[in-house]
């Protein structure tokens, strides 16, 4: 896989993760606090700067009451449907 579309993945990946986020109630400061890691970690990951591990994938999903999927529905653009 070409770096271009590796990079594409990790802005989609940043920009669902954020729209969850938002739907969800969660400030960045709220999701890190909870999740245990720095507000900029989470910035990083939403802005798609840096790859997140699996680990960090699935507690932000248990964390945002949502599926691992949902994190990688890049399709969404309006997450207000999600449970």
């Amino acid at each position: 896989m070409e770096n271009h579309n590796k990079k594409l993945i990790l802005i989609e990946f940043g920009n669902t993760l954020r729209a969850i986020r938002l739907a969800k109630g969660f400030t960045q400061e709220k999701l890190a606090n909870e999740l245990g890691v720095e507000i900029s970690q989470i910035s990083r990951i939403e802005r798609g700067i840096i790859n997140t591990s699996v680990v960090t994938i699935y507690q932000l999903a248990k964390i945002l009451n949502t599926s691992v999927s949902d994190l990688f529905n890049f399709e969404v653009k309006n997450i207000n449907n999600l449970p």
